[in-house]
């Protein structure tokens, strides 16, 4: 070789930082497709039945996601994200008492009513830290469930009933079970992949520095609270598209999906699943579900036994079942 000629070096190995989260599709595509011929499979067994609770994992997975973007990956802890949630499902059984059925127009209603209400709460809560941060957006959460309580016209304590689920038209029938699961899970793999893709940009880069060090994030120049808003925000949108959906599976939305054991259930499924895990709000919702389930068929004192359960699986898998998993795949 010439003195003259370039040397050919070796590339530096790609190295994900602490703050990137793959989407490690190996696992999210054979996930992926046991989710898709899930319906299939329960219709040859004659068990359709689980083709409705698939459709509520999702429904919660969703909505847990959602709060563990703010809460794993933000470090914000909200006590009143279920509030989110109940705002997108009265926005749909609002519309449709009104005559307006089409999903078209009353999903977005759901995301837009749920993200306006989490900015406005957001935009004081935010201004709070720790216990106090809590406190308020549990006082945010009761007042307005304690509001759709006293709105008798939209059902009060008993909840507004759906007299169908909502249409989307080309031929597609959301009143069919399997159809139905198939719109859901088609929007939660689009809404996981884009708050991974949000995480390992920018933004979600810059929210999780912020719950590392926000005092550091804050010196060097990054306007930490405008980026926890926006991430408040959003967290509320997704929470209240979750809503929507909830309340065309249930066919009924009432105050108790916006009450503070409702928000308590959905921080569980995040600790569960582990806090900061990209697959956590998924696991956890698949778990705690799925325990209740189980102990509802084999005793009236099932919350005992599911309650058994979690504390065993927190002493065993702090970081959740998801950290579990890891851990054991690096052993």
């Amino acid at each position: 070789m010439s003195s003259g000629e370039p040397v050919a070096t070796a590339a530096p190995a790609f190295r994900r930082g602490v703050l990137d989260h793959a989407l490690h599709l190996r696992w999210g595509l054979v996930l992926l497709a046991l989710l898709v011929v899930f319906p299939i499979a329960a219709q040859a067994l004659d068990e359709s039945f689980y083709i409705s609770l698939a459709s509520r994992i999702l429904i919660f997975a969703l909505a847990a996601t959602s709060l563990n973007l703010i809460l794993g990956f933000g470090g914000l802890v909200s006590f009143g994200h279920a509030a989110f949630l109940g705002i997108g499902g009265y926005a749909v059984g609002i519309l449709m008492q009104s005559g307006i059925a089409s999903a078209w127009i009353s999903w977005p209603a759901a995301v837009m009513a749920a993200a306006a209400f989490s900015f406005v709460i957001g935009a004081i809560s935010l201004r709070t830290r720790g216990v106090y941060f809590i406190m308020i957006t549990l006082a945010f959460a009761q007042m307005l469930y304690y509001v759709m309580i006293s709105l008798r016209d939209y059902g009060g304590e008993d909840g507004l009933s759906l007299p169908a689920r909502s249409t989307v038209g080309a031929g597609i029938d959301l009143g069919d079970d399997t159809t139905f699961y198939y719109v859901v899970l088609g929007l939660f793999v689009v809404v996981f992949v884009a708050i991974q893709r949000l995480l390992n940009a920018r933004f979600g880069q810059v929210l999780q520095a912020a719950r590392e060090n926000e005092t550091r994030m804050a010196a060097i120049g990054f306007p930490v609270y405008r980026y926890r808003l926006a991430a408040f925000t959003l967290a509320g949108a997704l929470a209240g598209l979750a809503g929507a959906l909830a309340a065309n599976q249930s066919g009924i939305v009432s105050p108790a999906l916006m009450h503070w054991s409702q928000s308590g259930q959905l921080m569980v499924m995040v600790i569960l699943g582990g806090v900061g895990h990209l697959y956590g709000g998924f696991v956890g919702a698949l778990v705690l579900l799925l325990l209740e389930e189980i102990a509802v068929g084999y005793t009236i004192h099932w919350q005992f036994g599911v309650g058994a359960v979690l504390l065993l699986v927190v002493l065993v898998a702090p970081q959740g079942v998801v950290g579990l998993l890891r851990r054991r795949s690096r052993s």
